[in-house]
């Protein structure tokens, strides 16, 4: 009697676990099919629209040739999907474009070479595998050749003015030799012989006519996405409110025309450190500043109050001129 007992336990708990998993196995699957669905009614992607016409410096882009038109497209996918890089093109444009655009105009270049520095860097001071630097990624060689200094302790590849001044200088020649910017655009990517040489070996003159190596065919597609999306960002998803700008620094200079043996210590005489020298001045790329023949350097400093983010944030000038729509967000769309 108790052995029968126990196997009619021992059924009925067999019986429960045996329950107990069907109905799990029925809540997973609908748990599962219920994600399934919230993902199919919620996750939308959608093809953003290509501009009816576009130009470059005031160049006409020729959109209705089939190949001009995908490319463009394929550029404004890219970086319309490309969320984060994307929305920090129009944090630190903000900051930065106020520094590029007088130099351009200063020097006569078009205001669309200021994307040409979107394209190359995001407006950030990384380094290429190419040995490319800075804003405006010149390689050692060419930087030099355009004025600027660079050595061990000194890199004005990371002077955003020096080398904005230098980029300007590399235009000028650019379009000295081919009378249109667009080709100077692309040189940029591929060197004034580059395209020069591919140019003459096709028997053309316009950088839509001529076939060029993929990085360097997708270069000004990449520059044009980049006007494009800035220049209209709620049409491709970019709301940014006023405060997720990153503003001007406000900053002051002074003249340094001999040696400075520690760094770290002038920063503290200064009452920053080091820390803060290097942000406001990337040029800086060591320790040291030997300056046995006396040149001057203007180093930058910030001004009082102006390290704390709620005192930088009421500095922005005139954002919505700069981005356009993007601060008009229409309510009704939401």
């Amino acid at each position: 009697m108790k052995k029968k007992i126990q196997y009619i336990l021992a059924g009925a708990l067999l019986l429960a676990v045996i329950s107990c998993f069907i109905y799990a196995k029925i809540e997973i699957k609908n748990i599962d099919q219920e994600y399934r669905t919230l993902f199919s009614r919620y996750y939308k992607i959608l093809t953003p629209e290509i501009p009816a016409k576009i130009d470059f410096a005031g160049e006409k882009v020729p959109l209705d040739l089939f190949y001009v038109r995908e490319s463009l497209d394929r550029e404004i996918l890219v970086n319309t999907y490309m969320h984060s890089s994307t929305t920090l093109m129009f944090k630190r444009a903000c900051r930065w474009f106020p520094v590029i655009e007088p130099i351009l105009k200063k020097n006569n270049i078009p205001g669309d070479f200021k994307y040409l520095a979107l394209a190359e860097s995001n407006l950030a001071n990384v380094v290429s595998s190419a040995g490319a630097e800075g804003f405006w990624q010149f390689i050692k060689g060419t930087g030099q050749k355009y004025g600027l200094e660079i050595t061990e302790e000194v890199d004005e590849r990371y002077n955003l003015e020096k080398a904005t001044e230098a980029a300007c200088r590399y235009f000028h020649d650019a379009y000295e030799e081919y009378k249109n910017w667009t080709l100077v655009a692309a040189s940029y990517n591929r060197g004034i012989d580059g395209v020069g040489k591919a140019l003459e070996k096709q028997k053309v003159t316009n950088y839509f006519d001529t076939y060029l190596v993929e990085e360097t065919s997708r270069y000004v597609y990449r520059i044009l996405a980049i006007k494009q999306i800035y220049t209209h960002p709620t049409s491709y998803g970019f709301y940014l409110r006023e405060k997720d700008f990153y503003p001007p620094l406000k900053t002051y200079t002074i003249t340094v025309d001999s040696s400075i043996s520690d760094l770290a210590a002038f920063a503290f005489k200064l009452k920053i450190n080091y820390r803060i020298l290097r942000e406001f001045n990337p040029w800086l790329r060591r320790y040291s500043l030997t300056n046995k023949s006396g040149k001057p350097y203007l180093i930058t400093l910030p001004q009082e109050g102006s390290l704390k983010a709620e005192n930088l944030s009421k500095s922005i000038p005139g954002s919505e001129t700069f981005f356009h729509d993007t601060l008009r967000i229409d309510q009704n769309r939401w």
